[in-house]
């Protein structure tokens, strides 16, 4: 993939409203390319080169939050995102609501 797919994820990750997250693959849905979710998390990591995105609001499909990453937890829970008891994020209360099927 290129940088035109990478610009397209981060168009796609300011999009995701406060208090919500999206899933790589969603993002990948969004973005036309719904096979290509891990490439989501690659363009991710590499964000910052870019701009400043709302990345933390991207979690893995099951609520998991991103490895080694100590601080997401602590942006989502000020944006009023909760948790189940396991230390995921709520699925059903914060999947972000886009009208596209996962």
């Amino acid at each position: 993939m290129n940088e035109e797919f990478y610009f397209n994820v981060y168009a796609v990750v300011e999009e995701i409203p406060v208090g919500s997250v999206a899933t790589y693959q969603l993002i990948a849905r969004l973005c036309g390319h719904e096979k290509n979710s891990r490439l989501v998390g690659r363009a991710l990591r590499y964000a910052g080169l870019y701009g400043s995105f709302p990345c933390h609001r991207v979690v893995h499909s099951d609520g998991k939050l991103v490895e080694g990453w100590m601080e997401q937890r602590a942006l989502l829970e000020e944006e009023g995102v909760r948790f189940l008891k396991n230390g995921k994020v709520d699925m059903r209360r914060h999947l972000w609501k886009t009208g596209i099927t996962i």
